[in-house]
């Protein structure tokens, strides 16, 4: 277990914990005092993570050992078959998608990918997706709409890729066009920020009518340490523009840019694989019956009142 550094306490006491296992000879003499400090354990983790910064949640959402969309797909799932390619230019391996089926019903789910190892991290290329991405998204969509299936979109990417290449194949357009088909979708469609979720390279393809994000997450128009070097020209100053920026889940229910919380397991979704998918699974089904009651017309009149309505704005010249 990878531990961050507001962890140290944490991690320090489970080292004496296992250093005392270890040592046991199976005649439960110390059994006492690992119980002990099993506890001891727990109450100082329940007492950190109740009290976390915006920035301490920034890291955590880029926790490494944290679950990304495979696995969720994995877990909540009967079975999901992968569909590949934009039909443009090549598949892009930052963004999976394709069906499957969460207790019995259909879905088409498409989210950001990232590597476990350096040749994954790689491959997926940090989960930061071409232009040939988002049309591969926009293609799979549309299969979903003309097919009546609902689509779930899980957001983890630090950015829409910024290569010379993604600018020449038309970043910028792919990522409009994007925005533009998704709020006339005929089908439900939510959305689900399960680490990162960075500016146009999240909502790309996450225009849902509803929004969630995973307790630990955070969603910006903008990395803290971005931002600090754009404001104060270093990144020293991230913690503060993480303050700034309001970027965590909590905010943005305050915020009403989204629609829900999903609760983490204690330490972070890392911690419990399976208890952090059963939440976004429950999420997702209660959501699904919401939406499933309204009509095509419906879906879309609800979308475009949804982001209309975000953000605070008065004509010029009234008091």
């Amino acid at each position: 277990m990878q531990y961050l550094d507001f962890e140290k306490p944490i991690a320090d006491l489970e080292a004496k914990i296992e250093e005392l296992q270890d040592l046991s000879v199976g005649d439960g003499v110390l059994k006492p005092e690992i119980d002990r400090l099993r506890k001891k354990a727990e109450q100082l983790r329940e007492s950190i993570f109740a009290n976390l910064t915006r920035w301490q949640r920034v890291q955590l959402a880029r926790h490494p050992e944290r679950p990304y969309t495979l696995d969720y797909i994995e877990r909540i799932t009967e079975d999901f078959i992968e569909l590949h390619g934009d039909r443009y230019f090549g598949d892009d391996h930052a963004i999976v998608g394709g069906f499957g089926t969460i207790d019995g019903k259909s879905v088409m789910i498409i989210g950001h990918q990232k590597g476990r190892d350096t040749k994954n991290r790689q491959y997926r290329n940090f989960g930061m997706a071409n232009p040939e991405g988002y049309r591969k998204a926009y293609r799979l969509m549309k299969l979903a709409e003309k097919f009546d299936i609902p689509i779930i979109t899980l957001l983890d990417t630090p950015g829409a890729f910024p290569g010379l290449e993604a600018e020449e194949r038309g970043q910028a357009e792919a990522i409009a066009k994007n925005l533009k088909m998704m709020a006339g979708l005929e089908v439900p469609m939510i959305s689900i920020v399960i680490g990162e979720g960075a500016s146009g390279g999240a909502i790309g393809i996450g225009m849902g009518n509803e929004v969630y994000m995973m307790e630990n997450t955070w969603y910006s128009v903008i990395a803290p340490e971005s931002c600090s070097s754009i404001l104060w020209k270093t990144w020293d100053y991230k913690e503060q523009a993480a303050e700034a920026l309001k970027p965590t889940a909590k905010d943005l229910l305050e915020l009403k840019v989204i629609d829900g919380i999903i609760p983490e397991p204690i330490g972070g979704a890392h911690r419990d694989y399976n208890k952090a998918a059963e939440a976004v699974k429950e999420c997702c089904l209660k959501s699904l019956k919401r939406l499933g009651k309204l009509s095509g017309n419906k879906l879309v009149d609800q979308r475009i009142e949804k982001y209309g309505s975000m953000g605070v704005w008065a004509t010029a010249g009234e008091s």
